[in-house]
């Protein structure tokens, strides 16, 4: 959750926002706990983090005196104020996604109005208006919920489209953010799964509806920024030690929500870092090249979105999740969306909609592609709140240049 008090209030770099009254906050984001399935406790993290001495690390044998033994990870309480650890137990305890209750929250929020941009456009009232396309084009970008897929991986979905709308798909694959959003705004695309922190450019720019996200069979949602390290980067031990000219940096790129919106604003808030002038900042072109450049030593550390690391090192058999050290953890993020483009027919619409929400995805490739074997709805306005504030408190402006500026 994010400080919704207005944005930048405040010339300087070094910012303390106090939380408007009743406001969903960024502290929720903070210092988060809670691991798969089990939700977020609201814990909050201060500034502190490199200088504590109640870390349980092993510090003779690694040098970070914060390096905690993996047995002692407890998903429910991090206490990152403390420890660091390495990225197996995160990933043994399922704590790179949210749970129910961390969708539930977000779902329940009041929120009247976007704190950010425009809101969701509704569908026209003139028919005239209304697009009937001869054949459905769905498109995705590489993105915190995309790895690699490919036309026959999505076989599945769309077969529930053409049952459900009576009309063919096209897949298409775009190779970075701004041209899924292009290719939806310009009418080239109709449905699309966006990144997390694309959507509010598909909102503003392309007419983006989203209004599906897949959940894991345990219930697990979502996912987190993992504030990561090279494992053997022993004067890495908390986000204040990116701020050192010696730490060489990767971002993904500057759409992306856990590999760049949220580190610029969640460091800088929390942790008095500032992402540009307290380290250099180097777009690496994604998560999968964040992980690989870390373990690579082309860089000492950056943000991932955590199972964008779970992902790549799973996938490639010369990375280990060892290699890696997670110094701070964010709570859940919503996963990338399904969308489709408002001004559609509303019968192909609700055929759209039918096919994601009220499908059983269990033993096809779609699932095992995904990791998801259901679709449960989103609302734009309230699980994309955080996302909003953030984008709000980095100043981003939505115009296609920010895309890939």
């Amino acid at each position: 959750m994010v400080d919704d008090s207005g944005g930048r209030t405040e010339a300087s770099s070094r910012r303390r926002f106090i939380l408007a009254g009743g406001a969903v906050g960024i502290a929720g984001l903070a210092g988060c706990s809670g691991g798969s399935g089990g939700g977020s406790s609201g814990e909050t993290v201060g500034t502190g983090g490199s200088g504590g001495d109640g870390g349980s690390g092993d510090s003779d044998e690694s040098g970070d005196p914060l390096l905690a033994e993996s047995s002692a990870f407890d998903a429910q309480e991090p206490n990152w104020e403390e420890n660091n650890y390495l990225a197996t137990p995160l990933v043994d305890a399922g704590y790179e996604r949210g749970g129910q209750a961390d969708l539930e929250r977000m779902g329940n929020r009041e929120v009247e109005e976007v704190p950010h941009g425009e809101p969701v456009r509704e569908t026209p009232e003139d028919e005239s208006e209304w697009l009937e396309p001869d054949t459905l084009v769905f498109t995705e970008s590489p993105s915190e919920d995309v790895q690699g897929r490919y036309e026959e991986d999505f076989q599945a979905v769309f077969d529930r489209i053409e049952e459900e709308t009576g009309l063919p798909v096209e897949y298409n694959r775009v190779n970075n953010y701004a041209a899924s959003v292009e290719a939806m705004r310009s009418e080239r695309a109709h449905i699309a799964n966006f990144s997390t922190g694309t959507t509010a450019f598909a909102v503003n720019l392309a007419g983006a509806v989203p209004f599906a996200a897949g959940v894991a069979p345990d219930g697990a949602f979502g996912y987190r920024l993992f504030a990561t390290a090279r494992a053997d980067a022993d004067e890495i031990q908390s986000v204040e030690d990116f701020a050192d000219d010696d730490v060489r940096m990767a971002h993904a790129e500057p759409a992306s929500n856990s590999g760049h919106q949220a580190p610029s604003a969640l460091f800088d808030q929390y942790f008095d870092v500032t992402a540009g002038e307290d380290y250099e900042i180097n777009f690496s072109g994604g998560h999968s090249q964040t992980t690989r450049g870390i373990a690579a030593g082309d860089y000492d550390a950056g943000p991932i979105c955590s199972t964008c690391m779970l992902d790549t090192v799973e996938a490639d058999s010369g990375l280990s999740f060892d290699e890696f050290k997670v110094v701070w953890a964010s709570a859940p993020f919503p996963n990338g969306p399904i969308a489709y483009r408002y001004n559609l027919h509303p019968d192909i619409i609700e055929g759209i909609r039918a096919a994601w929400l009220d499908s059983d995805f269990a033993d096809t490739r779609y699932a095992e592609r995904t990791g998801y074997e259901e679709y449960v709805p989103v609302e734009y306005r309230r699980h994309w709140y955080d996302i909003m504030v953030i984008q709000r408190y980095n100043g981003v402006e939505y115009t296609q240049g920010s895309l890939s500026e």
